[in-house]
C-alpha cells in the first residue's frame, strides 16, 4: 500500500518571507539512533565521564543530528514533500547538551526563479534563548508530476 504525499510549495507558490518555527526536544533515543546509523563512536556524544574532562563538561548532541532536524523540516514543511536540498552552510555557535529543547526558525530569504532555487535562513535557540546555530540552506522546491 503506497501513501499519497502532497507536493510541497512549488516555485509558483513559495515566496520570500515564508516562515516556519519548529521546536524539538532532543532525547537520548534520538542520539543513540543517529549513532547506531552512522557508527559514530565519539565519546563526547555518549560518555558522561569522558565529557566531564572536556571544555563541554557534559555529553553533547552530534552536529549532524541538528542538521538532520533542519533538513527534515524542509522535507516535511517548507517547501515540503518533493524538495531537494542542494547546499548547506551551518555555523555551530554553541554546543547542545542531551535533553535540550531547541527552537528552529526558518525564513525564506530568496526566491531565484531563473535557477528554480530558494534560500532558507535558519536560526536555532535553546530554552535560554541562546543562539546555538545559524544555517543557510539552498533548496530546489518540488515540481509537479511531469505531464505526458
Amino acid at each position: 500500500m503506497s501513501v499519497a504525499y502532497p507536493i510541497g510549495k512549488t516555485m509558483a507558490t513559495i515566496k520570500e518571507g515564508d516562515s516556519l518555527t519548529v521546536t524539538q526536544a532532543i532525547e537520548e533515543r534520538d542520539i543513540f539512533l543517529y549513532l547506531g546509523l552512522t557508527n559514530d563512536n565519539n565519546p563526547l556524544f555518549t560518555q558522561t565521564d569522558y565529557a566531564a574532562q572536556t571544555d563541554y563538561q557534559q555529553t553533547v548532541v552530534p552536529q549532524i543530528l541538528l542538521t538532520g532536524i533542519m533538513t527534515s523540516a524542509i522535507s516535511k514543511h517548507l517547501p515540503g514533500p518533493g524538495s531537494n536540498i542542494v547546499n548547506i552552510s551551518v555555523n555551530f555557535i554553541r554546543s547542545v547538551q542531551h535533553g535540550a529543547t531547541l527552537t528552529f526558525s526558518f525564513n525564506v530569504i530568496r526566491v531565484d526563479q531563473a535557477r528554480e532555487l530558494v534560500t532558507i535562513a535558519i536560526a536555532a535557540e535553546n530554552v535560554k534563548q541562546q543562539r546555538v546555530l545559524d544555517a543557510v540552506i539552498l533548496v530546489a522546491p518540488p515540481k509537479g508530476a511531469a505531464t505526458k
